[in-house]
């Protein structure tokens, strides 16, 4: 779970002020767990104003502590995380568990074949929908 503080200095790094509706939004979507849907955030702070929820939504997305992840089922969730550099997700086609990675390889070949194709790519989302070691153990229970 990533910690309040490295949430806010984010934001306070970012330039930007670290407003009260934005310290309780923070709160509700940590303890929103691994994945929320946008309206979900917006039940757990009902302090905040719809608008201000996805204007900080959009915030932290920007400074790189808010991850947007198509789920298996296509719907769109959410998860906040640590890692602030560009990164893929490995997602749990069972339990919804979301890992993230990084790897230069894949940035490599994916630019690559932008080059090839003469492709002036401007961004990239890698999902990788699986079973977790966790829901394969329980599996094997089975």
């Amino acid at each position: 779970m990533v910690s309040a503080q490295t949430l806010e200095r984010r934001i306070a790094d970012s330039g930007r002020r670290l407003t009260e509706p934005r310290r309780q939004l923070i709160e509700a979507m940590r303890n929103l767990g691994d994945h929320f849907t946008a309206d979900q955030a917006v039940q757990a702070a009902p302090s905040v104003g719809r608008a201000t929820v996805f204007r900080t939504m959009r915030l932290l997305q920007d400074v790189g502590v808010l991850c947007q992840v198509v789920l298996d089922n296509g719907a769109i969730g959410y998860r906040l995380t640590a890692n602030a550099r560009h990164h893929h997700h490995l997602i749990c086609s069972q339990c919804g568990a979301t890992d993230d990675f990084a790897s230069g390889g894949i940035e490599d070949q994916l630019a690559e074949l932008g080059r090839q194709c003469g492709f002036d790519m401007h961004g990239h989302r890698l999902e990788i929908y699986g079973v977790c070691a966790a829901c394969n153990t329980e599996l094997d229970r089975r």
